[in-house]
């Protein structure tokens, strides 16, 4: 078997090529530079030479290069065109979107049947490209996906901002009234793959976080690494961010962490 990864060198991405060979399945990831998203044909070509079983689509925006409208095309028109392209080649699609897709106007917890209202920005392009997909690809798989959690600092997910936050100012004010969708790292890889192999096509969210705030989240994960942060409880913003998933269900964060 074969997967071909957008975004192989991002945080999910690594985790999941690591995931993936030990599954046995070969990961061929895909090079911007060599195969530019704005070239329809190269990226066609590219594909049917590379001939994967699955393209797993987890690449955004995260390093501008000065080109017009790059978000918009990175984040939705790209997504767009290789769901056409898995369906003309038969190759399973796995598209990666986000929670962001729900504005904090709108309180969650968000099901599969809530409506995406993002006007602007990052959950705006996603949301868009979701549209995009479905049209392009009834076949596809769309994985809306929290925040991650991973184990240490050193790529994008949960550790790193709580790090960021205490070296920057000394203490990680924790909103109590924020609840975020969220799961660990090696979950959410696995979910995916499960999705990929025995899933139908559908829209699934993939989010652990039964009903616990940010700061419960973050004093757990300052416990579980032995207490390098000081952690302090703020009453900020009323948001829930969390989704929820009647057809899957990934481990809880309890599996994990010492919540309340």
């Amino acid at each position: 078997m074969k997967a071909l990864l957008t975004g192989a060198n991002g945080t999910i991405g690594m985790a999941l090529r690591k995931l993936l060979n030990q599954n046995h399945i070969e990961v061929i990831g895909w090079n911007r530079d060599e195969v530019p998203v704005d070239d329809y044909q190269r990226m066609e070509d590219f594909v049917r030479e590379t001939q994967p079983d699955f393209l797993f689509h987890l690449a955004f925006a995260s390093k501008l290069t000065g080109i017009e409208n790059e978000t918009w095309k990175i984040n939705s028109e790209w997504p767009g065109e290789l769901a056409w392209i898995t369906r003309k080649l038969k190759v399973k699609f796995v598209f990666t979107s986000t929670n962001l897709v729900f504005s904090n106007m709108q309180p969650g917890p968000f099901d599969t049947t809530s409506k995406p209202d993002a006007e602007s920005g990052y959950g705006y392009e996603k949301r868009m490209a979701e549209e995009r997909v479905r049209a392009q690809n009834p076949d596809a798989l769309i994985a809306r996906l929290g925040w991650q959690i991973g184990y240490a600092a050193g790529s994008n997910n949960m550790i790193d901002y709580l790090q960021r936050q205490m070296d920057d100012n000394g203490i990680i004010r924790a909103n109590v009234n924020w609840k975020p969708a969220c799961s660990f790292l090696a979950d959410t890889c696995s979910q995916l793959i499960d999705l990929a192999a025995d899933c139908p096509p559908s829209l699934y969210q993939l989010d652990a976080n039964e009903n616990w705030n940010f700061f419960e989240i973050a004093t757990a994960l300052n416990k579980l690494h032995s207490n390098p942060w000081k952690v302090e409880a703020v009453s900020g913003e009323i948001m829930d961010n969390r989704m929820t998933e009647a057809r899957l269900q990934l481990p809880s964060l309890i599996n994990y962490l010492d919540l309340p």
